[in-house]
């Protein structure tokens, strides 16, 4: 890769991992889901009229936009306004390759390479290390609806491998169309309408920009870039870029949230990191004959 593609793929890598502590920041202003509604209206409209048509069935759309979008989204932001750490979310997401993997086993018939088992075990070890060190603050439902997060999105994932779509980013767009009136509707029954006026009434700046980050960054500029990148390198090239967002996470969130990972999250995340590593191919061995893991989507 030339030494602008390295430095736009590391400032992805960047945006995404901010990208938690931003959200963080957000569900100060407003209910998880409330937030993860506007998320997605925003990024759907104006854009559904300026990216084309996604070009594959309907269907694809609206599983992408039940799983990779309302499931992943909904799990994060409400395990994370349940007192999920920024930085322990940003690597915990990251075992939707597990799922990937696991799911296209299961649904598209992949094989399962020593590798890639060995990455499914350390992630299994990884997240039980997390799960039974955990600071006290942190609820253990908290854990698993990230870990659900996590699911949702390979779920997503596989539906994208499984459709091959030939405009991803305006799949993404379209399928945004999908989330805001199921998340709109289990915000109103879960958080009820006062908890709306709650959040316009005293929404501030740090709620618009946070709202404007997680649209324009991270998903215009991190998916925009991130796909214009895949589509001139081979994914084997790119993806390991996506390794540096925990990293950036963590230490954002250390820095700006004053969130100190104890020695037990710390041990879980070289671990999980080193799962993911083996897991889509990034170590290990080259000559294996199975199919590589897809590239990862978006994280957060």
């Amino acid at each position: 890769m030339p030494r602008r593609h390295v430095a736009l793929a590391v400032l992805v890598a960047v945006a995404w991992g901010l990208n938690f502590v931003v959200i963080d920041i957000g569900l100060e202003s407003f209910p998880p889901l409330l937030f993860a509604a506007l998320r997605f209206t925003v990024v759907a409209l104006p854009a559904v009229f300026l990216v084309g048509s996604p070009r594959t069935s309907w269907r694809t759309v609206v599983g992408v936009g039940l799983f990779t979008s309302t499931g992943q989204f909904a799990l994060l932001f409400v395990g994370m306004d349940q007192g999920l750490p920024a930085g322990l979310a940003s690597l915990l997401l990251q075992v939707q390759a597990v799922f990937t993997i696991l799911l296209a086993m299961a649904v598209l018939g992949e094989r399962l390479t020593r590798a890639r088992a060995a990455g499914v075990a350390l992630a299994v070890v990884g997240i039980a290390i997390i799960a039974l060190g955990r600071d006290g603050d942190v609820p253990l439902l908290a854990l698993a609806l990230c870990v659900g997060a996590a699911a949702s999105w390979g779920v997503g994932n596989v539906i994208m491998r499984a459709a091959q779509p030939p405009a991803p980013l305006a799949l993404i767009v379209w399928s945004s169309l999908v989330p805001p009136l199921p998340l709109a509707g289990l915000s109103l029954a879960f958080e009820g309408g006062g908890s709306w006026g709650d959040a316009f009434s005293g929404l501030g700046v740090a709620g618009l920009l946070a709202l404007a980050y997680v649209v324009v960054i991270a998903t215009f500029f991190g998916y925009g870039t991130w796909t214009w990148l895949m589509a001139r390198h081979p994914a084997s090239t790119v993806a390991p870029f996506t390794l540096l967002v925990p990293v950036v996470g963590i230490a954002t969130a250390w820095l700006v949230r004053d969130e100190t990972p104890g020695p037990a999250e710390l041990a879980g995340a070289v671990v999980v990191l080193a799962a993911v590593a083996l897991a889509t191919g990034l170590v290990g061995s080259r000559s294996q004959s199975a199919a590589p893991a897809p590239p990862p989507l978006p994280p957060g």
